[in-house]
Order: structure tokens, then C-alpha cells, then sequence
């Protein structure tokens, strides 16, 4: 068996989908390697994320849209997306496979986002960085998601779909202002 470098595994992640009108940001881990491969967050065909997220966001049509179609889309009800990790080491696409994590700056983005109220993490692993990285940031919601990721099936879609749901909140609250 031949061992790749251990260099050979690090993969970076991409830059923040944000605006200034942010208010609700959606932050997964780190890119799997198809997503890395095309240069767009949630490219897998099985993943979940576009689907889950159009239904929170009352955007039905959100996984059909082209990829700059759908940026445009969220960035206009004031999502955003991210990921806790901006680079780590990683056989494949699996977070139980990450190692050596470098963090994004979750609260120096947040501190740059006036609209900001909720901070979303999809997935455990994105949670257990996310969160710890946010730790001590006041005023803003932390938001724990069942992963998008088809190799979670702990629980249904449908019961996936209705615990993504929680976002809606976070997307009317910013029009009350």
C-alpha cells in the first residue's frame, strides 16, 4: 500500500458567500472533495444542503437555479455561508476524517456583519468548531443542524427537513426591524 504525503491531504475551503445584509450564516466544516473539485459549496448530487435550505428559506426552486444563481438568491434573503474549517488534512470527503484544523475567523466575520443574528452549523463537526470558535460572541443565535450530508442517516429526510425548518425563524426576525 502506498502512503500519500501527509501535505497531499491538506485541502483548503473557499471564501465567505456574504453581504452586508447578512443575516442568518450557514457554516458546514470543510469542502468535501467534490465540492473542491468544482469550486462550489454543496456540489455532491446526493447532498442534501440545497434542498434543506430552500425549504427553510422558502425558495422551493433553489436546487434547480444555476450555482451563481443560487448565491444570488440566498445573499438576497440575507444568508450567507461559510465553513469553521479553512483548511485542515482529510482522506476524503468524511468530517470524521479531519484532522489538523486550521479555523476560519467565524467571529471576525461575524464582527463585520451588522445584520448578523444566527450562526447555523451544519453538522456536528461543524458545530464543535463553530461554537467554540463563537464562544463568549453575545447577541448572536447558535444554531445546531443535522448535516446535510447523505452519509448522515441517523435520521429521516423528512425529519431532517423539519429540524432545518428553525432557520425561517431567523430569516423573519430580520424583516421585523
Amino acid at each position: 500500500m502506498v502512503s500519500q504525503d501527509a501535505a497531499a491531504l491538506r485541502k483548503t475551503g473557499f471564501a465567505p458567500v456574504v453581504n452586508a445584509d447578512t443575516r442568518l450564516l450557514i457554516c458546514g466544516s470543510l469542502p468535501g472533495d467534490r465540492s473542491l473539485a468544482e469550486a462550489r459549496y454543496y456540489a455532491h448530487p446526493q447532498n442534501r444542503f440545497w434542498h434543506l435550505l430552500g425549504g427553510a428559506a422558502d425558495i422551493p426552486d433553489l436546487p434547480a437555479l444555476p450555482y451563481d444563481e443560487r448565491l444570488a438568491a440566498l445573499l438576497s434573503r440575507g444568508i450567507g455561508l461559510w465553513d469553521v474549517a479553512a483548511s485542515g488534512r482529510r482522506e476524503g470527503s468524511l468530517d470524521t476524517a479531519l484532522r489538523d484544523v486550521e479555523r476560519t475567523d467565524l467571529r471576525g466575520l461575524a464582527g463585520i456583519l451588522p445584520d448578523l443574528r444566527a450562526v447555523a452549523f451544519n453538522g456536528s463537526a461543524a458545530a464543535r468548531i463553530g461554537r467554540r470558535a463563537m464562544a463568549g460572541a453575545g447577541g448572536i443565535a447558535l444554531v445546531d443542524l443535522p448535516s446535510s450530508s447523505p452519509a448522515y442517516c441517523a435520521i429521516t429526510p423528512a425529519e431532517k427537513q423539519q429540524r432545518w425548518m428553525v432557520l425561517a425563524r431567523h430569516l423573519d426576525q430580520g424583516r421585523e426591524r
